[in-house]
């Protein structure tokens, strides 16, 4: 109704030029709190872990008795606001959701840490069987700045001033702090091998999966086995991890132990030692090498692993002294799970055409390597890399973390048994014979609106400050002061 008096005329302007002086946000935040299902909505961000882009489901789910039909449970979203149920966006990667992240490294620190403690199915004997940390990295494709050190303070220390044919200098003698963005850039780009770059990392599962070929058949010499019966003595397990390295190389962690024919349940033969296994870890990474597919552009390239390999046994978390334990090794792997490409500098999303190359907002080495990937994509001998689908990774097709079927526990059990703790039902309880479970879901969208997102980044921070002050009462629970 239009207002009758001036008075109210006059509070209605005010009010609507205050209302056009508030930012979008603010705005959105006013229409926000004044939905019937607010508070319910709160809620349900809350259970998500403040997710940063949820996914939204509308459907139900009716649990029934398998003899006489009767309803036992029945959940739908009819009465959710919005007739819809936000869950988590379960992504990985600390720059798309911290939260999913955080979560997702927390399970992969369950998943190391039971494949070398026991714990979650697999029997605690797998402490006693050999196991070793390995960090296996990419040849060197040319010269690139490095931070200093204590022992190399100085980049590249040359003495004399050598240039390179294209008239660049071959050596740097400035100090490079951590932060500074110059470190992981080649000297020279026009010297730096981007062909042989993009084709490493396009073929670093093949290689991967040759060092575990290679790994069982020096094991089986070196015990006098024949090679084609080593499974028949023992099974080689591991879980590895990719990370990227400043210039744009990655390089594996990876957890690989020796069990017994039957896996982790059963003990390894009497010859299969830490040593055993690291000196024929160190032939294997020497020797492996896979092929490229021959092009007249590139030739046909051998890949090999580069020369740095580290190699250290995983002792109990009773020794203190040592930095290479269980649980150590546990959180390591867990911290770069989470990580991708944007850590180095990239992007964590597909490049769908070139033009987008050059407006990618990344430095000039990792752009050259985005439009390799691309050039090199086009040939047809090479099609088969799928290295324009892979550009954002600069040609890395892996997963961020694999491992053997018979390492540990996996994924989808953890977040199985999560979802029946929090809701008392047991995991298995739908396929027991003595319930019906049906259930009738579909996408109805994703993501916040500018308010949502700013209350769900609010409940995020929240619940980290939780978790930290918690972490202080149990250490103070210990005698330890802060």
């Amino acid at each position: 109704m239009y207002p009758a008096t001036d008075e109210a005329r006059r509070s209605v302007l005010n009010e609507a030029e205050r209302l056009r002086l508030l930012s979008p946000t603010e705005r959105d935040l006013i229409r926000l709190v004044h939905e019937p299902g607010f508070s319910r909505w709160l809620d349900q961000i809350k259970a998500t872990g403040g997710c940063s882009h949820p996914i939204y489901l509308a459907g139900h789910t009716t649990v029934r008795d398998a003899h006489s039909g009767t309803v036992l449970r029945h959940y739908s979203t009819e009465d959710e606001p919005g007739g819809r149920l936000p869950v988590r966006c379960r992504n990985r990667r600390t720059s798309r959701c911290e939260p999913c992240a955080r979560l997702h490294a927390g399970d992969t620190f369950q998943l190391i840490r039971s494949g070398l403690l026991g714990g979650k199915g697999v029997t605690d004997q797998v402490q006693l069987h050999p196991r070793l940390f390995v960090t296996l990295t990419a040849p060197s494709f040319g010269t690139v700045h490095r931070g200093g050190t204590a022992s190399t303070p100085h980049c590249h220390p040359r003495r004399g001033s050598g240039e390179c044919a294209h008239g660049r200098p071959l050596g740097c003698g400035q100090q490079h702090a951590d932060t500074d963005p110059v470190i992981g850039q080649p000297l020279c780009r026009d010297c730096y091998d981007y062909v042989g770059h993009v084709l490493w990392h396009a073929s670093a599962g093949a290689l991967w999966s040759r060092f575990c070929h290679t790994l069982r058949r020096h094991l089986a010499s070196a015990a006098g086995i024949v090679q084609t019966r080593f499974r028949e003595h023992a099974a080689l397990s591991f879980a590895k991890v990719a990370e990227y390295q400043k210039r744009g190389a990655i390089h594996f962690h990876a957890v690989i132990r020796l069990d017994g024919p039957d896996g982790p349940s059963s003990p390894p033969p009497l010859w299969a030692t830490s040593d055993a296994l690291e000196s024929a870890v160190r032939s294997a990474v020497a020797s492996v090498e896979v092929r490229t597919p021959y092009s007249a552009a590139t030739g046909e390239r051998a890949v090999r692993w580069g020369p740095q390999l580290d190699v250290h046994a995983i002792r109990s978390d009773a020794f203190t002294e040592s930095a290479v334990t269980d649980s150590a090794v546990a959180a390591y792997v867990a911290k770069y799970v989470s990580k991708s490409v944007g850590d180095a500098g990239g992007v964590d999303h597909r490049i769908t055409d070139y033009e987008s190359i050059p407006l990618a907002q990344v430095n000039g080495h990792l752009r050259a390597l985005m439009a390799t990937c691309w050039r090199l994509g086009g040939l047809r001998e090479l099609e088969g890399l799928n290295l324009r689908s892979w550009t954002h990774t600069l040609g890395f097709r892996g997963h961020v973390l694999t491992k053997s079927r018979r390492y540990s526990i996996t994924y989808r059990e953890l977040r199985a048994a999560r979802t029946a703790y929090r809701s008392g039902v047991e995991p298995d309880a739908s396929n027991d014979g003595v319930t019906l479970t049906e259930s009738v879901w579909r996408y109805v969208g994703s993501g916040h609106s500018l308010a949502e997102a700013e209350l769900a980044a609010g409940i995020a921070a929240d619940l980290a400050r939780s978790r930290e002050l918690a972490a202080e009462d149990q250490w103070s629970g210990h005698g330890c002061t802060f």
